[in-house]
């Protein structure tokens, strides 16, 4: 199956917490991951905020993100679905940065893996609803 995997996702895989492991066993599997380049800066802002937090040490933040360029991802260029974005943004609205997931996941014919419960249930009741499945929803179906 074709995923996209958003930063909620991917911050699994660097600090261990609730979800980490259907994390892992989504990255260990055989699905084919893609994220667009905008996870990597989501990821470090989550670090960023794990560590103010004292949620993680600050000093392991940099080796965190040197782990994300290794991810087992496909990566794509924002620039090419920031339109398509800002474009479902308005109409659902949600965050552009949110729905930069959603406009790759519809551009490449993919569907979008989150662990963010608040995207997963607002686009829920809308068109897209199909284009977005919950880590843990995932996990269920695999297991």
């Amino acid at each position: 199956m074709r995923l996209v995997v958003d930063a909620s996702v991917a911050v699994k895989w660097l600090v261990a917490e609730d979800g980490s492991g259907a994390a892992h066993r989504l990255a260990a599997g055989d699905d084919d991951l893609h994220a667009p380049r905008l996870m990597a800066s989501e990821s470090a802002n989550a670090l960023w905020r794990k560590a103010r937090l004292g949620e993680i040490e600050r000093d392991r933040v940099g080796a965190l993100m040197a782990a994300v360029s290794e991810m087992p991802v496909h990566w794509h260029a924002d620039e090419t679905v920031c339109a398509d974005a800002v474009r479902l943004a308005l109409e659902l609205d949600r965050p552009v940065y949110d729905c930069v997931y959603l406009a790759l996941a519809h551009c490449i014919g993919a569907q979008v893996v989150t662990a963010d419960m608040r995207f997963a249930n607002a686009l829920a009741t809308t068109e897209h609803g199909d284009t977005i499945v919950t880590l843990a929803d995932h996990a269920r179906t695999r297991s």
